[in-house]
C-alpha cells in the first residue's frame, strides 16, 4: 500500500497545472531578495472568477514536487481541489539555518529568523493575496527545522494559516506544550497534520510523540488533528509517504461522497437526505472558502438513498437543489418528473419529461434520456 502511495508523486503526465514561474520578491524585512516558485492550476488564466486555496511550502527546492504530484493525481479524480502552490527557496548559503534560528532562552525566532517570520506574514502573504486569486484557506508546510518554525504562526490568537503540515518537526523549547495551549483557544477551524517514523531522527522522536499526545488531548472541536507514524522509513523518505495523508487531511471536507459515506451516513438516515447534501457543501465552503457547484455524482448518491428508503417527497427538494446548481439544464426537470412518477402522477411525469427538450443536457441527463424515460411510462 505504501509503495502505491509513492507512485503518486510520479504522476506528472497529467496537465493539471498551467505553469510554474519563479519570482524574485524584494523584502524590506530581510533587506534582501528571495526567490519563490508559483505553480498555478491548469485553467487559472481562463477562469477569472475562481479563487484557489494556497499551499505555501517552505524548503521549496525539494518539498514542492511531492505535493505537486499528489495534487495532480488526486485532482484528476476530484478528490482534492485545485490550489496555488508557492515554494520558498531556502537552501542557498546556509539560508535555511538563518531563517529557522531559535533562541534557546526565549524559545522564539531571533535575528534573521524573526525577520523571515515577518517577511512571510507582512510581505509575502499580502503580496500573493493582492496579485493572485487566493481563497481564505491557506496551508503552510515544512520539514524538520521548517516544520518546527511554521508552528510559530500558531502562537498568534488569530493564525494567518488554516492548515499546518509538519513532517518530523524540530521543536523549539516548550513548543510541544505551547501550541496545544493556543489551539485550545482557537475560534475557527485549524487543520494540523504531523508525521514521524520509526526510522526518524531518534533525539527528535520523544518530543514529537509528546507533542502528539498533547495535541490529541485538545478538546476544542475547531482543531482537526491528523497524525501518522510510519514504520521502516527514514527522516527524509517520510515526506513522500506522508504527503498524500497530509493533503487529504487538509482538504478532508472536499472529497465527493464515497461508497462508505453513502453506506454509513446517508442511506441510514430516516429523512433529510437533501439537507445532508446541502450541509456537506456548506462545510466545504466554510472550510475552504470556496463555493462549489454540487457534484452530479453526489446528487445521484442522494437520489439512490431517497429511492431506497421510498422518501419520494424529497425528490422535490432534490429538484430544487439541481436547478439552483445547474440552471436551465435537464437534471432539475428530471427530478421533478421522477417525483411525479414515483408518487403515481404518470401523466404529469410524462409531460415534464417531454417538455425538458428546451433545456440543456448535462452528464447523463440528456434529451434522449428524458424521451426514453417518458416512453417507458404506461400512459395513454
Amino acid at each position: 500500500m505504501k509503495n502505491k502511495l509513492l507512485v503518486l508523486i510520479l504522476f506528472a503526465a497529467l496537465p493539471l497545472f498551467a505553469q510554474t514561474r519563479t519570482e524574485e520578491i524584494i523584502s524590506t524585512k530581510l533587506n534582501a531578495t528571495r526567490d519563490i516558485t508559483i505553480t498555478f492550476p491548469q485553467y487559472y488564466e481562463e477562469d477569472k472568477g475562481k479563487v484557489y486555496p494556497l499551499l505555501l511550502v517552505l524548503d521549496g527546492e525539494y518539498l514542492v514536487e511531492p505535493f505537486k504530484g499528489i495534487m495532480q493525481y488526486a485532482n484528476y479524480w476530484d478528490d482534492l481541489p485545485e490550489a496555488i502552490i508557492v515554494g520558498i527557496n531556502m537552501n542557498e548559503d546556509k539560508q535555511r539555518e538563518e531563517d529557522t534560528r531559535i533562541s534557546e532562552t526565549t524559545g522564539l525566532p531571533e535575528g534573521s529568523s524573526n525577520q523571515f517570520y515577518e517577511f512571510i506574514s507582512s510581505e509575502l502573504l499580502p503580496y500573493l493575496q493582492k496579485k493572485y486569486r487566493i481563497s481564505p484557506f491557506k496551508v503552510i508546510a515544512g520539514h524538520d527545522a521548517t516544520a518546527g518554525f511554521l508552528n510559530f504562526f500558531l502562537y498568534k490568537q488569530d493564525p494567518l494559516f488554516t492548515g499546518f503540515i509538519c513532517f518530523s518537526p524540530t521543536l523549539a523549547p516548550d513548543m510541544e506544550t505551547q501550541v496545544p495551549t493556543m489551539l485550545e483557544q482557537a475560534k475557527r477551524p485549524v487543520f494540523f497534520y504531523m508525521a514521524t517514523s520509526d526510522g526518524d531522527v531518534e533525539k527528535m522522536q520523544k518530543r514529537i510523540m509528546t507533542f502528539d499526545t498533547n495535541l490529541k488531548a485538545v478538546k476544542n472541536p475547531n482543531l482537526r488533528y491528523f497524525f501518522e507514524k510510519f514504520g521502516d522509513v527514514s527522516h527524509y523518505s517520510l515526506v513522500p509517504y506522508g504527503a498524500p495523508g497530509a493533503l487529504y487531511s487538509m482538504f478532508s471536507s472536499y472529497k465527493p461522497i464515497s461508497s462508505i459515506e453513502y453506506r454509513d451516513k446517508i442511506v441510514t438516515l430516516k429523512s433529510g437526505y437533501v439537507d445532508y447534501l446541502k450541509e456537506k457543501y456548506q462545510i466545504i465552503e466554510k472550510d475552504l472558502g470556496v463555493k462549489m457547484t454540487v457534484r452530479i455524482n453526489d446528487i445521484k448518491a442522494v437520489e439512490a438513498a431517497i429511492m431506497k428508503n421510498t422518501m419520494y417527497d424529497e425528490l422535490r427538494d432534490l429538484a430544487d437543489l439541481a436547478k439552483k446548481n445547474y440552471p436551465k439544464m435537464i437534471i432539475g426537470e428530471y427530478y421533478d418528473g421522477l417525483y411525479y412518477e414515483m408518487t403515481g402522477n404518470l401523466k404529469k411525469a410524462k409531460k415534464v419529461y417531454l417538455n425538458s427538450y428546451t433545456y440543456k443536457s448535462v452528464g447523463d441527463y440528456t434529451k434522449d434520456f428524458m424521451i426514453t424515460r417518458a416512453e417507458g411510462l404506461n400512459v395513454d
